[in-house]
């Protein structure tokens, strides 16, 4: 007998099926006893005599007839609240151990620490299953929308280059190379550009990224997923247009409950965002206690630059007072692009961020494609000749006919947890890090062999 999904046992009533599941909740009134057996699909009650005896959250198989449920015994809170199976045999897969943590809850009031120790657990509650299963459908709407207009999705390398481009690089030691290092990609930023010089035009990818910066309730450490997009030939309009209609399409599909406060989006300059929200993310939802509205903006005209402090380690030398806004490869405003050598504090750059309810939940700009451009921003940045160097297979490139072209990464995470309206990024992650940093379920970071440090030539100092 082929296994039938809980959700399919509504067409099968009359029938004799088999269901494998989980036990979601047993109610004993001695000789018959209520069982909830639930599956990818839903919840079913099964009705049963003499049942051996079971524990909450065991794997199990169960054979039996669909019935009717008499009409006072309804459930209407289940989708299969109609039916129920009379059971005729019961046979237990695999026992489950008294579960360690809640699971008819939300979970919300359970310790992070605990909810991640034992995530493969946390998931099987019905708000994180949901959760996960959203996001499934978010991702693969992205990629459907964009291959059929002619985006190609190509994926780029995880081990990679150290470059100075805004955050702490996580290192990787090389064997084969000894003393020298991979570094996690931040974001394939310099990979797409050089994708748009190979001549694919329209590209993208849901890119894993890698940051060791602290955490917040709205960036995960470590590792998070982006849609990365990169285009040539196109205005920073072009790019607008685009990643709005897909993202109104997408709610309309995805979350048809929610509601868009205000279409076309709004288009607010960075200078007008401080001065009227103090804020360049500001919320712009009607009623912000309302759960399905959904305020979308994009914020533009941003100062290319930013006055560069001790936090800006990653950035020149010390020796220039300015940083990048966005980041180094961010073209200027062409009515601003005189002022590079008279007032760069006043150079405008062709960056937009898309804006949530009070959430940056997507950046991206048009890129520098001019050589002697993308060398005055090193300049001014504070680059040294060796710094430069690190970006010399850019610049080398560039001079092979490059397209003007640009881009947008909206984080996939966080674009789902904000809609969803969850309070952190880590609700709709299968197995992120927590707060400090640890991985969930494994112990990671953990201590590498003394075999391991040697065979890379690395020392442990101590502290």
């Amino acid at each position: 007998m082929e296994r039938t999904l809980v959700v399919e046992t509504l067409k099968k009533v009359g029938e004799e099926v088999k269901l494998q599941g989980w036990i979601d909740s047993i109610r004993d009134h001695g000789k018959i006893t209520f069982i909830d057996l639930r599956d990818r699909s839903g919840k079913l009650q099964c009705v049963g005599n003499n049942l051996p005896k079971v524990t909450v959250e065991s794997v199990i198989e169960v054979i039996g007839k669909v019935t009717d449920r008499p009409e006072k015994l309804i459930n209407q809170n289940l989708d299969t609240g109609k039916v129920e199976v009379q059971i005729e045999e019961l046979s237990l897969v695999s026992s489950a151990s008294e579960i360690p943590i809640p699971l008819d809850t939300d979970g919300y009031d359970i310790e992070e620490e605990v909810r991640m120790k034992y995530r493969y657990l946390d998931l099987r509650r019905r708000r994180m299953a949901r959760n996960l299963r959203i996001r499934s459908k978010v991702a693969n709407f992205m990629r459907r929308w964009l291959l059929e207009r002619d985006f190609v999705e190509i994926e780029t390398p995880i081990l990679t280059k150290t470059t100075p481009e805004g955050a702490r690089d996580f290192l990787v030691p090389s064997r084969l190379q000894r003393g020298k290092f991979y570094a996690l990609p931040q974001s394939p930023q310099q990979y797409k550009q050089l994708l748009m010089v190979a001549g694919f035009e329209r590209y993208f990818q849901l890119a894993r990224c890698f940051r060791d910066e602290d955490p917040r309730r709205d960036r995960a450490y470590g590792e998070f997923t982006q849609l990365d997009i990169e285009m040539s030939f196109i205005t920073q309009e072009d790019i607008l247009n685009l990643t709005e209609a897909l993202f109104t399409e997408l709610v309309k599909e995805v979350f048809p409950e929610k509601k868009i406060t205000k279409s076309p989006w709004p288009r607010i300059s960075h200078k007008d965002a401080i001065s009227k929200y103090k804020s360049d993310k500001p919320d712009l939802r009607k009623n912000k206690n309302d759960p399905d509205e959904l305020a979308f903006a994009w914020i533009i005209d941003f100062p290319l630059f930013s006055e560069q402090s001790k936090e800006d380690f990653y950035y020149g030398s010390g020796s220039s007072k300015f940083a990048p806004s966005h980041h180094m490869f961010t073209a200027p405003h062409p009515e601003d692009i005189s002022l590079l050598e008279t007032d760069p504090t006043k150079v405008r750059g062709l960056q937009h961020d898309m804006v949530l309810n009070g959430y940056e939940v997507g950046g991206g700009s048009i890129r520098i494609h001019q050589p002697e451009i993308q060398a005055k921003i090193f300049d001014l940045i504070g680059f040294s000749e060796k710094q430069k160097k690190e970006f010399e297979h850019m610049l080398t490139a560039f001079k092979y006919g490059v397209p003007p072209h640009g881009g947008i990464a909206p984080g996939v995470d966080r674009f789902t947890y904000v809609t969803l309206g969850e309070p952190s990024i880590r609700e709709v992650m299968a197995f992120p890090t927590s707060a400090s940093g640890q991985t969930a379920v494994m112990d990671a970071p953990s201590e590498a062999s003394q075999g391991q440090l040697e065979e890379l030539g690395i020392k442990i100092g101590k502290k």
